[in-house]
């Protein structure tokens, strides 16, 4: 039990550093059984931690949610058409992994990835990140974002389905393409993530998947307020940083990290 302990502690500050940077958190997930052969907690404990990491967006960005969630409601006067159109656009967004997720999910669940499938996808999305960065106009910001345009971001996170691929780089990527400015690019995707990881805890629920043991209970609890903390710090951190830093370095060390993998 304190064996499994310490590995949830690890798989959950893997999983709050790794959601929200355009690396991909679900194969980081996956090294420790693969590589060392360390016990899968499954699907699961996957969602704990994101759900810990959904927490932590939430409580980032409280703010904006607020001001969302007011240009929603039906009673409202004088809405703030601005915060209605972000709101909508990350609705579209979230359509094209939600299809993709139901009819690919029993895929999904059955987590077998491969080190050199990983290695690839690495390889893959890390040079198409790199070419949104250095060949996209970052001209616009979320005002100057469209229906087709937030359409076509989460077509782009829909391939996070594949591990290795990075839900928040895929969007990040989406969002650089169309033309947003890097700062813009990785808000909306940090604001795509509250409704994607939402789906995916909604799903598991359906599924049965809370089926849990006491032991279960304080992995899952270990993976939750980890994750969420983690998270937290990376995304105050990231978006203080991002603009000076960009994206070259992420992208670095993914094609490294694909180039050993494929040594392995």
């Amino acid at each position: 039990m304190i064996h499994d302990f310490f590995l949830a502690l690890l798989l959950a500050c893997i999983q709050g550093l790794t959601e929200f940077l355009p690396v991909s958190s679900s194969a980081h997930l996956l090294f420790p059984s693969l590589l060392f052969g360390t016990k899968d907690f499954g699907l699961i404990f996957d969602i704990a931690v994101h759900g810990g990491t959904l927490a932590a967006v939430l409580v980032y960005f409280k703010d904006d949610l607020i001001r969302l969630i007011r240009a929603w409601l039906p009673w409202t006067h004088g809405r703030n058409l601005e915060d209605f159109n972000l709101g909508l656009y990350l609705i579209i967004a979230t359509l094209p992994i939600v299809f993709v997720g139901l009819i690919s999910s029993d895929l999904i669940e059955s987590r077998n990835s491969s080190i050199e499938s990983i290695a690839w996808a690495n390889l893959v999305f890390a040079g198409l990140l790199l070419f949104a960065f250095k060949f996209s106009s970052q001209n616009k910001s979320l005002l100057g974002l469209t229906l087709g345009a937030a359409l076509a971001i989460g077509c782009l996170q829909a391939l996070a389905i594949f591990p290795g691929a990075s839900r928040s780089g895929m969007a990040m990527t989406g969002a650089l393409l169309v033309g947003l400015n890097i700062k813009d690019s990785s808000k909306f995707a940090f604001l795509l993530s509250i409704p994607t990881i939402l789906g995916a805890l909604v799903l598991m629920v359906l599924k049965d998947a809370f089926i849990l043991t006491a032991d279960d209970l304080v992995i899952l609890l270990t993976g939750f307020l980890a994750s969420a903390l983690i998270a937290f710090l990376t995304i105050k951190i990231f978006l203080q940083f991002v603009e000076r830093i960009g994206m070259t370095p992420f992208v670095i060390y993914r094609l490294g990290l694909g180039l050993v993998l494929l040594l392995l």
